[in-house]
């Protein structure tokens, strides 16, 4: 039931002359706010009714909440969502190699091979790998290592549908990955470029915690939905 109505009980509180802050569901702590390149915003929070070591993320853009998720102690993909179309994609037990943030740091190479089920039923297969490159990088005061990652995914029949390359970081801290720079294609043979870095974290207590407002990057992608307008 709680993934049922996550996404019905995330709140927003706006008082006057403030941005609107981000109140996770009964049972849940926010534990962090991560601004990001590409003008988005993630709050990172823990829920009391899910297992030791799960945690989740509400992504926000300029037009509110889009996009959320739910990964394990390993960083697998146990579910993810859209709030707006109610689609939601949850992770395959059986599958021949689930995603292993452990193997990553003690070997510095993942290898993985893992389905999804959407609530539709619809099924993908998840192909690819996550590489340390060695290199670490301080963002907002975090130690963060710099990966590269593939990603091939695949429909039920075997079809390519999207491949994806480029960097991400991750924490060892925190447990997860955050985004980074990458280019993905589909298979009409759209291809696009992306930045998701992280720019900024704030933890309770500190300037920015809980605000929902993206703050970077957004100027330019307003300019560029105009341009495609015109």
């Amino acid at each position: 039931m709680l993934r049922i109505t996550l996404s019905l009980g995330l709140a927003l509180a706006a008082s006057a002359g403030h941005a609107a802050s981000f109140t996770p569901p009964q049972g849940c702590q926010l534990q962090s706010t991560g601004q990001n390149r590409g003008c988005s915003v993630v709050q990172y929070y823990s829920c009391k009714a899910d297992p030791a070591g799960d945690q989740r993320s509400a992504v926000f853009g300029k037009d509110g909440l889009r996009h959320l998720s739910r990964i394990d102690a390993e960083t697998r993909w146990v579910e993810s969502s859209d709030p707006n179309t109610g689609l939601a994609d949850f992770l395959v037990e059986r599958s021949k190699d689930h995603a292993s943030f452990k193997t990553l740091l003690e070997t510095g190479r993942d290898d993985f091979d893992f389905w999804t089920e959407s609530n539709t039923g619809e099924r993908l297969r998840h192909v690819g790998q996550d590489i340390l490159t060695g290199e670490t990088v301080a963002i907002d005061g975090e130690a963060l290592e710099v990966t590269r990652f593939q990603l091939k995914t695949y429909g039920a029949d075997g079809e390519l549908l999207i491949e994806r390359t480029g960097q991400q970081f991750i924490s060892r801290k925190a447990a997860r990955f955050y985004g980074g720079i990458e280019t993905q294609s589909d298979w009409t043979g759209q291809r696009q470029e992306t930045n998701d870095s992280p720019v900024t974290f704030a933890f309770p207590g500190e300037e920015g915690f809980g605000d929902t407002e993206p703050q970077f990057d957004c100027d330019q992608l307003l300019t560029q939905l105009l341009h495609e307008r015109a």
